[in-house]
């Protein structure tokens, strides 16, 4: 048994209540450091303030793999400014005197590494952070980290993408811990016009496999686009809007209330209330009332039957990252080819992977129609991407 059995977390307290309400969650990403890690404070404590009930702090890194251009540009100016792992985890101690809303730090796994496991685990914990988002680390890698985080008491949070297989998407689950996220496009982040037709179903899938919270990322950008997704899920995460609302303001005096602002008309459909929520997974879908909130039973089967019903210090590169297929031959070129970042991993004693794992290549930026910004998608889904 996990020594975390019994344990509730922060995060676990935060879903029940809302789900209690009626309401649903608002994951709202902010990038540590951009535009100064003081300006990252003070806008962890107005988007509590305005409604957010999850803060995912990014932690900025040279390889980006699953971010778009606006959190990629954000990288870039926090690594500019100073920032690291160390200098966040000091600001989050500090945060806990001022905030009660949990935090959850969206990091890559090198510089976790760079930090060490154990080390990493224990001062996140005792800094006041709740979860930990690693896009790059597949769970069939994740045991080291989980090992060290939950007897820490740090909830592991796990992805599931548009592509994963329902034995992934089954293991997944068992082993997620706080929410679950899932990715709603095979793409990075980034804001887009419309969302995936078929995401209302990718949720349904999902609940019929786990009664842990759902949570929704990657291309949600909008208070319609919140609304549609909220009608499904239990939370809705939003990056890459809010990070381009900082990106605007950075350098007016009214930074912080135009975020807060902007924070606030996310959360708004979240809300208890007739009128928040819509069917349909894009935005401008039909409108429709939430779900129901679950039974109050701790029966495990009747909660199960309610579920079935219903983003060194190398400059980033300028254009988005996506990945490719890499024949085995080609493994000593691409490692040589690699990003520094993910050279250092592949140097630590890794052996070369099989056949089809794939490897980080760079491409221009081209819009695919329905995306605003973002260039090519990721050919492998968040939650199977190494880096070489």
């Amino acid at each position: 048994m996990s020594p975390t059995a019994g344990r509730t977390s922060r995060l676990d307290e935060t879903f029940a209540r809302l789900r209690a309400r009626g309401e649903r969650a608002l994951v709202a990403y902010l990038m540590a450091g951009d535009p100064s890690l003081d300006a990252t404070r003070r806008l962890v404590v107005e988007a509590e303030r305005r409604g957010a009930d999850v803060i995912e702090l990014g932690v900025p890194f040279s390889d980006p793999l699953a971010d778009g251009p606006v959190i990629q540009r954000a990288g870039i100016r926090a690594l500019a400014g100073g920032t690291s792992l160390p200098r966040i985890l000091e600001m989050v101690a500090t945060l806990r005197a001022e905030v009660r809303v949990p935090i959850a730090l969206m990091t890559y796994y090198n510089p976790v590494l760079a930090f060490g496991l154990k080390s990493f685990a224990r001062t996140a914990a005792d800094a006041g952070a709740d979860g930990v988002l690693v896009p790059d680390l597949p769970w069939e890698e994740s045991e080291p980290l989980r090992a060290e985080a939950e007897p820490a008491g740090l909830d592991v949070i796990q992805f599931v993408a548009p592509t994963s297989t329902p034995a992934r998407v089954k293991t997944i689950a068992r082993l997620a811990r706080g929410f679950i996220y899932l990715v709603s496009l095979t793409g990075v982040t980034g804001e887009r016009r419309e969302l995936p037709k078929d995401l209302d179903a990718q949720i349904r899938t999902l609940r019929l496999l786990t009664t842990k919270p759902v949570c929704v990322g990657f291309g949600v950008s909008t208070p319609d686009q919140v609304a549609a997704v909220a009608a499904a899920a239990d939370g809705v995460a939003v990056g890459s809007a809010i990070v381009r609302k900082i990106e605007e303001y950075t350098a007016t005096p009214t930074l912080i209330e135009k975020v807060g602002d902007f924070i606030a008309t996310l959360k708004d459909p979240l809300r208890a209330g007739p009128s928040a929520g819509s069917a349909g997974a894009k935005s401008g879908g039909r409108s429709g009332g939430r779900p129901p909130a679950p039974p109050p039973s701790s029966s495990s089967t009747s909660q199960r039957r309610w579920d079935a019903g219903h983003e060194g210090r190398p400059r980033v590169p300028d254009r988005p990252l996506r990945a490719r297929a890499l024949p085995a031959q080609s493994w000593g070129e691409a490692r040589r080819s690699a990003p520094s970042g993910a050279r250092r991993r592949s140097e630590g004693g890794r052996s070369p992977p099989p056949r089809g794992t794939y490897g980080l290549v760079q491409t221009q930026a081209r819009g695919d129609g329905g995306n605003t910004e973002e260039g090519q998608h990721h050919r492998r889904p968040v939650d199977q991407v190494r880096l070489l």
